[in-house]
């Protein structure tokens, strides 16, 4: 290699080192600083773009998780607040059980309509006010749900998935939603009980409409009624007590011609007991499935994150070696390169 000045490529070659040294260096330390080993798209492109997306949709499975936990608490808000609805439907079947017995007189009937409607009113009262995050639990009524209720002949949709296909949705129907109060639990179009028998032990089905029940009361319209007004009467026809109007009662037994008492009610009353065990039921199921969503969830989120850290996480001991080895080179050609410089000095000796 014939001897120059101008051109120093021993210079150039050692410097071309050094910046390559530092550089490898400069990476080491960013690495093991981050903790990863992508911390641009210039470190791996492809390895960026898939662990952006595998980013996206981790944060995205830890929200639907949330989305699933919050349903299974609005759930376990309408199943405590039905288990209120049964205990006090529970306590009305008992005395409507004891009025139907014949041995009690007027004032201890009278006593127990007292009971009867205020377990009734608070019925109402608890399902009206049965809310989660402002979505009403009990008051949806088809074809007249009220304003403000917050929800949908479609029921809820919880959204437990990434996507907006039918799988990443579970539905809670609105029929655990429907209206639970006295007019809601207690059908009056369409209750049909077996109340007697034939000689022959057959069943003899009688369509027998609360609103039978209650004009056989009195024969009284309730739709003539004020609510208050609507709910003593339904407390009459479990007590057994016959409504004179303007507030007066009697004993049913002294109409003879009115074959409805406290007996014909236990059959509306265990309709509305079964109604809301369904309901109960079917919560519970819904519940179980969230769960599951819930534990697929996690499940998902876990492989997707060991996935990601395999992709994008520095292995700090083989970075630690890196940095190591590029500082000795770093250093080497630092040297070396203030050697290099010095090279074109030798044709002084020349001259």
């Amino acid at each position: 290699m014939a001897l120059t000045i101008n051109t120093n490529i021993s210079s150039i070659i050692t410097q071309r080192s050094l910046n390559n040294a530092t550089n490898r260096l400069n990476q080491a330390i960013e690495r093991m600083t981050t903790g990863y080993k992508i911390n641009s798209s210039k470190d791996d492109a492809a390895g960026y773009s898939i662990a952006e997306q595998w980013t996206t949709q981790i944060s995205s499975l830890d929200v639907a998780a949330d989305n699933a936990a919050i349903g299974s608490d609005l759930l376990t808000t309408a199943e405590q607040s039905y288990s209120l609805l049964s205990d006090h439907l529970q306590r009305i079947r008992d005395l409507t059980e004891q009025a139907a017995n014949g041995t009690y007189a007027s004032a201890s009937l009278k006593a127990i309509q007292a009971e009867i409607y205020a377990r009734l009113d608070e019925i109402n009262r608890v399902a009206a006010n049965s809310e989660f995050n402002g979505i009403k639990l009990m008051s949806y009524i088809e074809d007249g749900n009220p304003a403000g209720t917050g929800m949908t002949g479609n029921g809820i949709n919880l959204q437990v998935g990434l996507y907006s296909d039918a799988n990443s949705v579970i539905n809670l129907s609105v029929d655990l939603f429907r209206s639970a109060t006295i007019s809601g639990l207690f059908n009056l179009e369409s209750m049909t009980k077996v109340v007697n028998r034939d000689p022959n032990g057959d069943p003899d089905p009688l369509e027998l409409s609360l609103q039978d029940v209650l004009d056989g009361a009195g024969d009284v319209e309730p739709g003539d009624l004020s609510k208050e007004e609507q709910l003593r009467l339904f407390a009459a026809a479990c007590s057994g007590l016959y409504y004179e109007g303007n507030g007066e009662y009697h004993m049913l037994s002294d109409e003879a011609d009115i074959k409805y008492g406290a007996s014909a009610m236990l059959g509306f009353i265990d309709n509305a007991i079964d109604i809301i065990s369904d309901r109960v039921t079917r919560i519970g199921a819904a519940q179980n499935r969230i769960d599951s969503a819930m534990s697929a969830l996690d499940v998902q989120s876990q492989n997707l994150t060991s996935s990601l850290s395999t992709l994008k996480d520095a292995d700090v001991a083989e970075e630690s070696s890196n940095y190591i080895q590029a500082q000795i080179l770093q250093q080497a050609s630092a040297t070396l390169l203030a050697t290099a410089n010095q090279t074109p000095s030798i044709a002084l000796n020349l001259v």
